[in-house]
């Protein structure tokens, strides 16, 4: 049994990884200021402290001497959230990220610190290495301020790593989807929308591609990372290798919830130069696998109906509000896929 502290561990992904590392034995702190979720079953071998990462006292509390890893995916996710929120974004990411490293290092713990696929921009040469370049647009563009916040949190990292021994590995994860996660995100709010009687949505005209990758993947692979020596120093690409085009996944969930065809998001209309997004997003795994023998297994198809499943089963989250913009209004459907 392991003593571990996961910050955001109220969150989406951080309340999966919670749950199975609870189910594995561990000893969890979760370090978050929000509520765990309605659908969480309690555990004895989980114990939550409310705080805000940035508050380095607070956070001394929990990542103490005896602590033998933290996991770090607290942060502000989301388009919506860093259109509108960049300072909170950059000092959430930045500044509890750098309490975080200090506080393990003084105790002597390892740390996994999550960082997103947002990390490599706009680099149109996919599928994307851990060690290839990083291409940003304006700093006057808040769309890049959380791909900033998170390289520089990866920075500190292997800063910490090299100046003050710390045993440090980052995970990157491309397009993470699955129960409890907040419908803001084109998965996620497709799913929302379609259960309450709306169509799901298509961002732009839909042929952007992305790697959906299922959320207990994800668990998995930053555990293996969290337990693994040989991953100390590293950075891994977390994701699916398999491409599918939002207009795709729009007519799937449309297939599975039996609603109607997907109604397109002008997101240049709607948000502006605030926002600019990608036409592909696609990780090369070959690292992972051959360090830690992790790759994706859950299909896009699977990992849909599981989630659609888990959301027919908890109205809190349906009851939810949809955070995303407004759709235009006329369909759009993908060639085979019922609408």
């Amino acid at each position: 049994m392991a003593r571990v502290v996961v910050t955001g561990g109220c969150g989406f992904v951080g309340s999966h990884l919670v749950d199975e590392l609870a189910r594995r034995g561990h000893e969890v702190t979760v370090f978050d200021g929000g509520a765990p979720p309605p659908d969480r079953e309690p555990s004895s071998s989980v114990r939550y402290v409310t705080g805000d990462v940035r508050d380095a006292a607070r956070l001394a509390e929990v990542v103490r001497e005896g602590v033998d890893t933290v996991y770090h995916l607290a942060a502000v996710v989301g388009v919506d959230r860093y259109l509108d929120r960049p300072v909170d974004v950059i000092d959430i990411n930045l500044l509890g990220t750098r309490n975080v490293l200090d506080l393990a290092a003084r105790a002597g713990a390892k740390v996994v610190v999550a960082s997103t696929s947002e990390v490599f921009g706009k680099n149109p040469a996919v599928p994307w290495r851990e060690d290839d370049d990083r291409v940003l647009g304006s700093t006057a563009v808040d769309r890049w301020c959380y791909s900033t916040s998170k390289a520089l949190g990866e920075h500190l990292a292997f800063a910490f790593a090299r100046e003050r021994g710390l045993k440090a590995a980052v995970v990157r994860y491309f397009n993470v989807y699955g129960p409890r996660q907040r419908p803001a995100f084109v998965v996620s709010r497709s799913v929302h929308r379609a259960l309450n009687g709306r169509p799901p949505v298509v961002y732009d005209d839909g042929g952007q591609t992305r790697c959906f990758t299922f959320v207990r993947d994800a668990v998995d692979a930053t555990i293996a990372v969290g337990t693994s020596e040989a991953a100390v120093g590293e950075c891994f690409n977390v994701g699916s290798s398999t491409e599918t085009t939002v207009v795709r996944l729009g007519a799937l969930v449309a297939e599975l919830t039996g609603t109607g065809a997907a109604v397109p998001v002008g997101t240049r209309d709607r948000l502006g130069d605030r926002y600019q997004d990608l036409r592909r997003r696609v990780p090369d795994t070959a690292k992972i696998m051959r360090t830690l023998g992790w790759r994706c297994t859950t299909d896009l198809r699977d990992g849909l109906a599981e989630t659609i499943a888990w959301a027919r089963r908890n109205p809190w989250w349906l009851a939810q509000p949809d955070s995303g913009v407004e759709p235009d209004g006329e369909p759009v459907r993908a060639a085979g896929v019922p609408g």
